[in-house]
């Protein structure tokens, strides 16, 4: 992390219930023999002051990670904002001095390690309160940099509005985008399916490991 950034909490979002790979965790699906969460925590540790990881069900089973485990605070699963949400309480509570998030799906073993700088410069740039990452001509919600101070906003959208879409509740808000290239591998590509896994086997290949 660079001496003139922000201190951020990175969380790494894998609360979903993984339908499309019929349950089960996805971030623990290997890719290259190493867990795609481990390759993502290798990407993403060093661009932030603490990594957590937002997971629902029993701990555990994560333990070998070496990152605290936080559940949603919203019940009944309520997609990647609710994760969004218990990070921004999480770091409100714990460290109270830091004033943004950054957040990156779980699943996604070629992040940028630029992705925490090129974040902050954009939205310091636009003076912004949010700001994502996007590739290929599509903005990834998931992947993005929160201001803790939008926790009472967001939390009034999941459980008085019932918002659930990221870009329905970012648009009210002031977001810089930062676009990176797909080529030789889209740094934002997700193994949704195992068919992804497959693909990512391919594209493990052309990257670097971290």
């Amino acid at each position: 992390m660079s001496d003139d950034q922000p201190s951020t909490v990175g969380v790494l979002l894998a609360g979903g219930l993984a339908r499309r790979m019929g349950g089960g965790d996805k971030p623990m699906r290997t890719v290259g023999g190493r867990p795609i969460l481990e390759r993502v925590i290798a990407r993403v540790a060093s661009q932030c002051d603490q990594l957590i990881l937002n997971a629902n069900g029993d701990p555990v089973r994560f333990a070998s990670f070496g990152l605290t485990v936080v559940a949603d605070t919203i019940e009944g699963f309520a997609g990647p904002l609710a994760g969004v949400l218990t990070a921004l309480d999480w770091t409100a509570r714990q460290k109270p001095e830091t004033q943004w998030v950054l957040s990156a799906a779980a699943d996604c073993p070629f992040l940028p390690g630029d992705l925490a700088s090129r974040l902050h410069q954009e939205r310091l740039d636009q003076d912004a309160q949010l700001a994502f990452a996007a590739s290929g001509g599509q903005i990834h919600h998931a992947v993005g940099l929160w201001s803790v101070s939008l926790r009472d906003e967001l939390r009034h959208a999941l459980t008085d509005e019932g918002v659930r879409q990221i870009s329905s509740w970012t648009a009210r808000y002031k977001s810089a985008v930062v676009s990176w290239p797909i080529e030789p591998v889209d740094p934002f590509f997700n193994a949704n399916t195992t068919e992804d896994i497959a693909e990512a086997e391919r594209l493990a290949t052309l990257v670097k490991d971290q």
